[in-house]
């Protein structure tokens, strides 16, 4: 079993930053990658970022050039650095943790992008 445990949402302006952080119970080395989705109201949910175990790193066009994913490997740790936020990436954001068997996924953090 693997747990996730994200934290780090808000609220925040258009133009702001926030940075979200997933705590994995044990290793994330032994994962094949780890990642981060969000669901907006009424929508899918939707791959934004993702970071392999070689370190390679993945974004949705959507993100890329504003968002930042990065992992601390002594401290089981990932994190999702998101800069210059616009209304439209208001959704709930979900911690995926891929075990090469099957997917964990966090409870999720709410983020809203609004004046």
């Amino acid at each position: 079993q693997v747990q996730l445990v994200e934290s780090g949402g808000g609220l925040v302006q258009p133009g702001g930053s926030l940075r979200l952080s997933c705590a994995a119970s044990g290793s994330i080395f032994r994962f094949k990658a780890m990642g981060w989705y969000r669901q907006a109201p009424g929508k899918q949910r939707e791959s934004v970022a993702a970071i392999g175990t070689g370190g390679t790193t993945t974004y949705a066009d959507s993100v890329k050039g504003r968002f930042t994913i990065s992992r601390d490997i002594v401290g089981n740790t990932v994190y999702l650095q998101m800069n210059s936020l616009k209304p439209e990436d208001t959704a709930v954001y979900y911690c995926n943790a891929d075990t090469y068997v099957r997917d964990f996924w966090g409870q999720g953090t709410q983020v809203t992008v609004s004046s």
